[in-house]
């Protein structure tokens, strides 16, 4: 971690999120607000949210958002960084436009946005980015003064990050029944993509099959088994798996899924699944619903013992990880030399976006990339 403790030049700090439905009346408008633009008819959206009211219409993602805050904020008090901390989301309340305002009016000029996800991808953050631009220009419209917004780098490889999965997984094998738990398999789980977002994700010269979205993924499902086989002496066999496909039938999306995978491990004879949902910063309606549910009633169906291991959340070792890296990006920006904090066979990930980096279908502006209209 650094040790000198100078966020300049940024003058704060933006939690930037999803955004999910907080009570029944909010779940179909929330939807309205993730597909907009796309003409899914009302009552379509009122079957997909069905996930959601089976959990009272209440996505747990805002209250872990703030659980998130509010340990940001006591990380960075206990350390000294006096830098505030904003939130805002892409789809529900609070809105990322009202928080920028809220920013602006609060005399915020130099701004630092995490985004609650650690991987490269188009959904996960080039949509940020285009959502960020959308919300300046609104400003813009409306005569305000226009901060510069900056984006912390991708996360996925930095210990603070990795430390809390390596010790959610080893929780959960000490809590299958012994006599199946050395040979128990480890289901790395992340959400599909379609393919195609998927080779194109990362920087153009990194594109290819799975492009970045696929090696991040690996590189930390590898990293989590080897620290597992260093604390426990059993090499666990392991492997990346998909949840929460959505889309068209015909569109090709990442596989396998994580219940066709339960279905092939039973059959193959592995007595027992930890699932460990590496692709969520936080135990979200995605990791609630399609692991907590649907994943788990395929495992009783087959009688495969199955532990789902905890996302970061909250962990003070992820905040002590937000704090570095902002720290480390400060450095970056006022011209000092700095050795990223990052574990594994990859590098450390860009400071800011090149052209072509996870490229959307239709061409929109982004913010917080080389090519950003808002410098």
């Amino acid at each position: 971690m650094r040790d000198a403790l100078d966020a300049t030049p940024y003058d704060a700090l933006l939690l930037l999120s999803f955004g999910g439905p907080e009570g029944p009346d909010d779940v179909v408008p929330f939807l309205e607000n993730v597909t907009r633009g796309r003409g899914i008819p009302k009552e379509r959206l009122k079957e997909v949210g069905q996930h959601y009211f089976l959990f009272g219409g209440v996505s747990p993602i805002n209250d872990q958002n703030r659980a998130l805050l509010d340990a940001l904020r006591k990380d960075f008090a206990d350390h000294g960084l006096g830098l505030p901390i904003y939130w805002g989301n892409r789809n529900w309340a609070p809105y990322l436009t009202d928080t920028l305002r809220e920013m602006v009016a609060d005399g915020h000029r130099r701004i630092l946005v995490l985004a609650t996800s650690a991987y490269a991808s188009y959904s996960g953050c080039r949509q940020y980015r285009e959502n960020l631009a959308e919300s300046l220009a609104a400003l813009e419209a409306e005569g305000l003064e226009l901060p510069r917004i900056d984006k912390l780098r991708h996360y996925f490889n930095h210990p603070g990050f990795l430390e809390p999965m390596i010790d959610g997984v080893l929780a959960s094998l000490a809590e299958l029944p012994e006599e199946v738990r050395d040979g128990a398999h480890i289901a790395f789980s992340t959400h599909s993509i379609p393919t195609a977002s998927a080779d194109t994700s990362g920087p153009v010269e990194g594109h290819g099959e799975g492009g970045a979205y696929v090696a991040q993924h690996l590189e930390v499902s590898r990293l989590i088994a080897d620290a597992v086989r260093e604390r426990t002496g059993v090499d666990h066999p392991w492997q990346l798996v998909y949840q929460s496909r959505s889309g068209a039938p015909h569109i090709p999306w990442l596989e396998p899924d994580i219940c066709d995978h339960l279905e092939e491990r039973h059959g193959s004879g592995v007595p027992a699944v930890v699932i460990a949902p590496i692709g969520f910063v936080s135990d979200h309606m995605e990791v609630l619903y399609d692991l907590d549910t649907e994943a788990k009633a395929k495992a009783a169906e087959l009688g495969l013992p199955m532990r789902r291991s905890a996302t970061v959340g909250d962990d003070p070792r992820f905040a002590a990880a937000v704090r570095d890296l902002v720290l480390e990006r400060a450095a970056v920006e006022r011209g000092q030399q700095v050795t990223p904090c990052a574990l594994g066979a990859l590098a450390a990930g860009h400071d800011v976006c090149p052209v072509g980096c996870c490229p959307a279908r239709a061409p929109k502006p982004a913010a917080a990339g080389v090519d950003s209209p808002y410098a």
